[in-house]
């Protein structure tokens, strides 16, 4: 595969991409190959397109060559990358948290929709939600919790990479004590114990296991944080957490027994009820 590469023009090197991807069991082999050859080309995707009879530079070859090998062991594209987009921010990802998914960014409409004076992100990983939100809602005081040390130094270092880590306090933790914040927002493990090892390649060999999983439900990480998050919330504050399949029903149940007043699903692109969203009484 890397000596079709080192001897091909762009076709080629996508042909024989797509090729050992496929044959690795990737799901999406050509959209991968293009996205790891623009990498190592320094070409967009509309480049490669627009010139598919272009040469492949040595060095570019052998980049693309080991970037293909690391996929077709099935690493994230993300973290071979070193980067993954996310609503109107870039940010570094690596095997310290997870890799943002799209889905995820229906707490960050939440925030939009809601438009909160002081937000609380929960479990935030390489601090996707909260900076999100800095960057969208410029008003709003933005504080992000996260019991990993080290997924904690990713989400500073997208912070001061995207220059604005003075406006997003982040802390070791889960809910701080004494907060009072008009939307928290968390999107916290909810994988069951029986479902880890059917889910992909790419997440049980490079993502933080202890990210996912939480425990014989699912809902156990969420349950045991609600009531902290629910007491956290200023007078009419809402409260929000993404959750798995066949979840929303169990959450709602658990908001409801917590004093919310209104509590909705919100469903992501697939059709799937992805958030529960939960609205205090004002009074």
């Amino acid at each position: 595969m890397s000596s079709a590469i080192a001897a091909s023009r762009v076709h080629e090197a996508l042909g024989a991409a797509t090729d050992a991807l496929a044959a690795a069991g990737v799901d999406t082999p050509r959209l991968d190959a293009e996205l790891l050859l623009a990498d190592a080309t320094g070409l967009d995707r509309a480049g490669l397109a627009a010139d598919p009879d272009a040469g492949v530079a040595p060095d570019a070859a052998r980049r693309v060559g080991e970037m293909v090998r690391r996929r077709v062991r099935r690493e994230p594209v993300a973290y071979i990358l070193g980067r993954k987009g996310f609503r109107r921010i870039e940010l570094a990802v690596d095997g310290r948290a997870l890799v943002p998914r799209p889905e995820t960014e229906l707490l960050v409409e939440i925030a939009i929709e809601l438009e909160p004076r002081t937000a609380l992100d929960v479990g935030t990983g390489s601090g996707a939600v909260a900076l999100a939100i800095a960057h969208e809602l410029p008003a709003c005081e933005v504080t992000a919790t996260e019991t990993s040390t080290s997924a904690l130094a990713l989400a500073r270092e997208n912070a001061e990479r995207l220059g604005i880590d003075g406006r997003v306090q982040l802390e070791r933790g889960t809910v701080p004590e004494g907060g009072q914040f008009d939307l928290v927002l968390a999107n916290l493990p909810y994988v069951r114990e029986d479902e880890w090892e059917g889910l992909e390649p790419e997440i049980t060999r490079y993502e933080p296991r202890e990210a996912l999983v939480a425990g014989e439900d699912g809902i156990e990480v969420i349950a045991s944080v609600a009531p902290a998050a629910a007491a956290a919330l200023a007078p009419g504050g809402s409260l929000a957490f993404e959750v798995g399949v066949g979840q929303a029903g169990l959450v709602a149940e658990l908001m409801l027994d917590l004093g919310f007043g209104q509590v909705e699903g919100r469903q992501d692109l697939a059709g799937i009820p992805r958030v529960v969203l939960g609205r205090m009484d004002a009074g």
